[in-house]
């Protein structure tokens, strides 16, 4: 079984966060802060160099202004969304 950051649903859970963050107006700074993490933090978690285990993703959620439940009802949205258009 390939590592979770080679699969395709770890690129669409990164494309969502990152549009959470865009659409909260923060920066990749301002969120690391937020989390009281460094600089760096954000870039290697939407760059796909980091994972996150649950309870950093319902924090980064609170931070983003997003329920994870939220999120991941839209995680699983475009994953069928993206299973349909795989099919067709």
């Amino acid at each position: 079984m390939p590592k979770t950051i080679y699969k395709p649903e770890h690129a669409v859970l990164l494309t969502l966060l990152k549009k959470h963050r865009k659409a909260a107006g923060l920066t990749q700074v301002q969120c690391s802060k937020a989390l009281g993490r460094p600089q760096s933090f954000m870039s290697d978690v939407e760059s796909g160099t980091r994972r996150l285990d649950i309870v950093q993703l319902r924090d980064l959620c609170k931070v983003l202004g997003i329920g994870l439940q939220d999120l991941i009802t839209e995680f699983e949205k475009s994953l069928s969304a993206d299973d349909a258009t795989t099919v067709q």
